[in-house]
């Protein structure tokens, strides 16, 4: 039975041919001097490979061999330092490989395995450039010895990224794992928030639970905002002292087998909303499930959206916030101060993952399969010109979800969202 790894490159051959499809692994970063970030694989190339070694490239051709790796001989002394290695052998018998060969023999193996192809699908702008370049103005320079060779280079996000975009059930499965994980760490940091704590002890909590589930990482980098700080979308710095009375917004996934979760809560830090906090957090959370009822086959992202905004722009201008009507308040973005960005976006390998929102100028429709964000918010600045009880509160509510043959399936149903489950889970 062939594994997922072996599905996936037989879908892209189906899709490429005649022609090969070249990927270079993700390459190592320095963190600084001689000491490295962690190492995380480029999500293509693991999606078609399962390998999560660096300096490794993965040639995929219509022809046989059609699944060729290079990869890193196996050292003894490296491997006293770093760990184990595939090696060549390993990328035949462990990986499936059709051929492997050493990283150091790509050049002269890449000249041979792309005579006679017609297209290559590779993506212009990263490390591996020069080495591709100089391979096909070798081969043009053998056009007149008859030699073939690639004369178009297409982007394979055309043909990989699509297939990406819709997740097949092993694929569900294992985000269905990175949000179970996910909810557990959200759970936990509503019962440990306190007054006095500071915003990097509830993100120590969510980074310790995400790998006591097993995940291998954060799938991007938590966001604890207190206060005012829930008004900062991308706040990541995470070192301020929370106060009593305050709302916490927690935007945290983790990533289990290379599959992202990305959810969002706001809860109050002692434990139960006041009446200002409740409005913002009620408008927010209705304009959430109206949206969430828009994810189904046929609609976009855009009428996700705009489900969303009916119900902000409504809620603004109920709180005094905005002045309406609500067709002219979102005609001139008098929003916008408050509600500054779009609502959802995919999910999977990659937290904002790839796959066009747009074909041929027009929305795309959402097919079964699809998974994406929905996550509205509420952001009012501390120096925003409103009335004070209203300044310095952020909101926002995200879930991960999929699109089902009848309609939206909320994959991040199980954490806690009503303000009447939010405060018990708060109070534990």
């Amino acid at each position: 039975m062939p594994t997922a790894h072996q599905a996936r490159r037989e879908r892209v051959l189906e899709a490429i041919h005649p022609g090969a499809l070249l990927v270079f692994a993700a390459p190592v970063a320095l963190r600084n001097n001689d000491v490295e970030h962690e190492y995380r694989q480029d999500s293509d190339f693991y999606y078609l490979t399962g390998l999560d070694e660096p300096e490794s490239v993965l040639l995929l051709r219509s022809e046989a061999p059609h699944f060729v790796l290079f990869v890193r001989p196996r050292d003894p002394d490296r491997e006293t330092w770093d760990g184990p290695r595939a090696g060549v052998e390993g990328a035949r018998d462990r990986f499936g490989a059709d051929e492997a060969y050493p990283i150091e023999a790509l050049d002269a193996r890449l000249l041979e395995l792309l005579k006679g192809v017609p297209r290559l699908y590779y993506a212009l702008g990263g490390a591996g450039d020069a080495r591709v370049l100089s391979t096909l103005a070798k081969l043009r320079r053998r056009e007149r010895q008859g030699t073939e060779w690639p004369t178009s280079i297409i982007e394979p996000a055309e043909v990989l990224h699509e297939l990406r975009l819709r997740k097949q059930p092993e694929e569900i499965e294992l985000m269905r794992r990175a949000i179970a994980i996910t909810r557990e760490a959200h759970l936990e940091v509503m019962r440990a928030a306190r007054p006095g704590a500071h915003e990097y002890e509830l993100e120590a909590i969510l980074r310790r639970v995400f790998r006591a589930g097993g995940s291998e990482r954060p799938a991007y980098s938590p966001i604890v905002g207190s206060g005012p700080n829930a008004t900062i979308l991308h706040h990541t710095k995470n070192d301020r002292k929370i106060r009593d009375g305050e709302l916490i917004l927690v935007d945290a996934g983790c990533e289990y087998g290379y599959y992202a979760a990305d959810v969002t809560r706001t809860f109050p830090v002692s434990k139960r909303f006041d009446a200002t906090q409740r409005a913002v957090y009620e408008i927010v959370l209705a304009a959430q499930l109206a949206a969430i009822e828009r994810v189904r086959p046929g609609s976009t992202v855009f009428e996700v959206h705009s489900a969303a905004l009916d119900v902000i722009v409504d809620g603004l201008i109920d709180l005094g916030l905005v002045e309406g009507p609500r067709a002219t308040a979102i005609e001139e973005k008098r929003y916008s101060p408050f509600f500054m960005h779009g609502t959802s976006h995919w999910l999977g390998m990659d937290v904002h993952d790839v796959g066009r929102y747009r074909k041929s100028g027009a929305a795309r429709p959402l097919e079964p399969g699809m998974v994406l964000t929905v996550e509205p918010g509420i952001y009012i600045a501390q120096d925003a010109r409103v009335d004070p009880r209203f300044a310095g509160i952020g909101v926002r509510i995200e879930d991960d979800v999929l699109v089902g043959p009848d309609g939206p399936i909320v994959l991040s149903a199980d954490v806690p969202k009503t303000v009447e489950e939010v405060e018990r889970a708060c109070a534990g």
